[in-house]
C-alpha cells in the first residue's frame, strides 16, 4: 500500500490500542497529521518533546492519544486502581481551551472505559475552590486539565481530605499547551511553582505555534533533553506561519467608509460562519449592539459576542457558535483575542480583523481559527491608508503573503452610518458604549507593538470616529487635543443628557449615581502617589529577578543571564532602598507634625478648670 493511501489504523496496528483506533475511525480521523505522526511515537518512547507547528495542525490529539495509550497499557490488567492518583496534567492558558481539551479527552474515556476506571476533571476557575475539591473527592482525577492560576491556588491547599501535591506524586505526563500564550499572559511564576510540586521523573510535552526567547528558558527549566519537533509546510509555503489552505486578503479603505464596507462584505458573503476580531472588550460590546440593530430584520442572522468580561458565560457562547452548522444562516461571532488561541470552531468560512492585532503573532493565531486540519478558509484584514505598510511587515516577519481585495464603490453600497447614529440617539446606553469603544480603541492603538508603522499621530481620528464607529459626538480625550476636528460631522442639536436609557435597570443605576455622586466615586480605584507606586513596581521587579536568578542557578550554561540579573538586582535594589528611606522619612515627619499640632490643641486640666470658672 502506498503512503498516500495509508490510514491512521494501518500505520499503528501494533502500538496503538485497538479501542483508541476504533474511536478515531468512528470520528473520521482516518489519517494522522504530520505533527501527530512524529510526536506520538516519541512520546510513547518516554521522550520529552518540544513541538512547534502551525495552528490547526492537530496538536491536541498529538498529546491526548499518548496519554490514553499509556493509561490503557498500564492499568488494563491492574485490579487495584486508585483514580485519585493523577497520571497526566494538561495546563492550558484559557478556560475555553481547557474546556475544549476536556471535551475531547472525556469523549475518548466514555467510549472505551466500561468499568469507569479513569476520570478526567477540570480546574479552570469561575467557581469556588470548594467546588473543585468536592469534584476531585467525588470523581478523582486520572487526567487533570487546568489553567495555571487555579491549579497553583489548589496546590497551596493542604487538608486531611485534600492534598493535591501528594496526589501528583504519581504523575507521569505533563503537557504545556499553547506554551507561548501561557508566558504572554504572565504565568511564568505560576508555572515555575507548579513544576516545583511535580515529580522530576516524568514525560513533558510543550506545544506551541510559535517559538520565543522566553519559551527557550521554560524549555531549559522544565524539560530534560527534549526532542525538538518543528512541522512546516512544503513547497512555496514552507516558511509560512499560516496553513497553506488559508487564503489571506487585505482591504485598504478610507476611515469614513470602514463600517459600511464591513456590512457590505457580510451581505455579499452570506450565508457564512464569520468571526470578527476587535481590539477591546468595549469594542465587542458596542459593535454587537450595532450589528444586532442592522440585521434586526434578518431572521437568518445570529450575532454572538465573546470577550473577557463575560466570565462564566463564555463557555455557553462558544458552544452556541460551535453548534451553528446550518448552511442557510449567517452566524457572526464578535470577539477579542481571548479566542485567538487553540479554540477549535469548525466550519468557519471567514475571519475578519476589523483592527490590526496588537502583536503580529496574534495575527497568525487569529487567522488560524479557520482552515483547520486541511480544510479551506479565508481571512480578511481591514486597514486604513496610513496602515498600508503593515502588509509588507507581516510578509517579512511572519512570512504571510496577503492578496489585496479592492473595497466596493462607496456610491453603490448602503450607508448604515445615519441608521447607527439614530440608534445611538435613541438609547443612551448605546451612546455611552460607542464613546467607550472609541476611547478604548485609540488607547489600544497607541500600545501597538508596531508603533513605528501604526502611529496614533497619523491616524485620522475624526474619520475613524465617524466612519468606523458612527459616533454622534466626539469624546473628550487627550489624543484629540490640538487636533483639527472640523471634519467631524457632529450633530450639534443633540443634547446627550436628554437621550433616554432603554434599559430600565441601567437608567435606575445612572439616576442613583446622579443623585448620590459618592456612589460613583466609591467605584473608582484609589489613586496612589507616584513615588509609592514606583516603589511597589520596583519591589515586584526585584522579586521577579530574584526568582529568575534561582531558576538560572539550576540551568547549566546560564552564566551570562546570572551576571546580567545580578547587575539588575543591584541597581534596582539601590533605587528601591532609596525610595523606601524617603517614604519612611516623610511618614516620620508627618507623624511628628501631627503630634505637635495635637499637643497645641490639647488643654491641661488646670486650663480646663480655668475655662469652666
Amino acid at each position: 500500500m502506498s503512503k498516500t493511501n495509508e490510514t491512521f489504523t494501518d500505520r499503528w496496528p501494533s502500538t496503538i490500542n485497538p479501542k483508541i483506533l476504533t474511536f478515531l475511525k468512528s470520528k473520521d480521523f482516518n489519517k494522522m497529521t504530520p505533527v501527530q505522526a512524529i510526536t506520538i511515537p516519541l512520546f510513547l518512547q518516554h521522550k520529552d518533546v518540544c513541538v512547534e507547528a502551525i495552528t490547526g495542525s492537530g496538536k491536541t490529539l498529538a498529546f491526548i492519544v499518548p496519554i490514553l495509550e499509556t493509561l490503557l497499557k498500564k492499568y488494563t490488567s491492574e485490579t487495584r486502581f486508585d483514580k485519585y492518583n493523577v497520571h497526566s496534567l494538561i495546563i492550558s492558558p484559557t478556560r475555553e481551551l481547557a474546556q475544549q481539551t476536556y471535551d475531547i479527552a472525556n469523549e475518548f474515556i466514555q467510549f472505551f472505559d466500561d468499568q469507569e476506571r479513569f476520570s478526567c476533571i477540570t480546574f479552570i476557575g469561575g467557581t469556588k475552590h470548594d467546588y473543585d475539591i468536592k469534584q476531585f473527592q467525588k470523581h478523582g482525577g486520572t487526567i487533570i486539565i487546568a489553567t495555571p492560576g487555579r491549579i497553583e491556588e489548589l496546590l497551596k491547599i493542604k487538608t486531611d481530605s485534600f492534598n493535591l501535591v501528594a496526589n501528583l506524586k504519581s504523575l507521569e505526563m505533563l503537557i504545556l499547551d499553547e506554551a507561548d500564550r501561557l508566558l504572554d499572559l504572565g504565568f511564568l511564576t505560576s508555572i515555575n511553582m507548579i513544576l516545583e510540586a511535580l515529580p522530576k521523573q516524568r514525560r513533558t510535552g510543550l506545544f506551541s505555534a510559535t517559538q520565543t526567547d522566553e519559551l527557550e528558558k521554560l524549555i531549559r527549566a522544565g524539560l530534560r533533553n527534549p526532542v525538538r519537533i518543528t512541522v512546516k509546510q512544503t513547497g512555496s509555503a514552507a516558511d509560512q506561519r499560516t496553513p497553506s489552505t488559508l487564503k489571506n486578503f487585505y482591504m485598504i479603505c478610507e476611515p469614513n467608509e470602514k463600517l459600511n464596507q464591513l456590512i457590505h462584505f457580510i451581505n455579499e458573503n452570506r450565508p457564512a460562519k464569520i468571526m470578527i476580531f476587535l481590539s477591546t472588550c468595549a469594542c465587542v460590546q458596542y459593535f454587537t449592539s450595532v450589528l444586532k440593530h442592522i440585521f434586526s430584520s434578518s431572521k437568518s442572522t445570529a450575532i454572538y459576542a465573546m470577550h473577557r468580561k463575560l466570565r462564566n458565560k463564555r463557555t455557553a457562547v462558544i458552544e452556541q457558535f460551535r453548534s451553528e452548522t446550518s448552511t442557510a444562516t449567517t452566524s457572526i461571532l464578535l470577539c477579542t483575542d481571548i479566542v485567538a488561541r487553540g479554540i477549535d470552531l469548525p466550519d468557519v468560512d471567514w475571519v475578519i480583523q476589523y483592527d490590526p492585532p496588537t502583536t503580529v503573532v496574534q495575527f497568525v493565531h487569529r487567522c488560524g481559527r479557520t482552515a483547520r486540519l486541511g480544510r479551506l478558509g479565508n481571512a480578511l484584514l481591514m486597514l486604513l491608508p496610513n496602515e498600508a505598510a503593515y502588509v509588507n511587515f507581516l510578509l517579512n516577519s511572519q512570512k504571510v503573503p496577503l492578496v489585496e481585495m479592492m473595497p466596493a464603490d462607496i456610491n453603490t453600497i448602503e450607508n448604515v452610518i445615519p441608521s447607527v447614529r439614530q440608534f445611538s440617539m435613541n438609547d443612551k446606553g448605546v451612546y455611552d458604549r460607542s464613546k467607550q469603544a472609541f476611547c478604548s480603541f485609540v488607547q489600544a492603538y497607541a500600545k501597538h507593538e508596531c508603533s513605528l508603522l501604526l502611529r496614533v499621530k497619523e491616524l485620522d481620528l475624526c474619520g475613524v470616529a465617524e466612519g468606523a464607529f458612527a459616533l454622534v459626538t466626539l469624546p473628550r480625550m487627550p489624543e484629540l487635543k490640538n487636533r483639527d476636528v472640523s471634519n467631524f460631522n457632529e450633530n450639534k442639536l443633540v443634547n446627550p443628557n436628554s437621550i433616554p436609557y432603554k434599559d430600565k435597570s441601567l437608567a435606575k443605576k445612572r439616576q442613583m449615581e446622579k443623585d448620590d455622586p459618592l456612589k460613583k466615586l466609591n467605584k473608582r480605584i484609589k489613586t496612589v502617589a507616584f513615588s509609592e507606586q514606583k516603589e511597589k513596581n520596583l519591589k515586584k521587579r526585584l522579586k521577579r529577578l530574584r526568582r529568575e536568578q534561582v531558576e538560572n542557578e539550576r540551568i547549566l550554561g546560564a552564566e551570562a543571564e546570572r551576571a546580567e540579573n545580578d547587575k539588575h538586582i543591584e541597581d534596582i535594589g539601590k533605587e528601591y532602598s532609596k525610595l523606601k528611606r524617603t517614604r519612611r522619612l516623610l511618614r516620620f515627619n508627618k507623624i511628628q507634625k501631627t503630634k505637635k499640632k495635637k499637643n497645641e490643641l490639647e488643654l491641661s486640666d488646670d486650663e480646663k478648670l480655668s475655662d469652666m470658672e
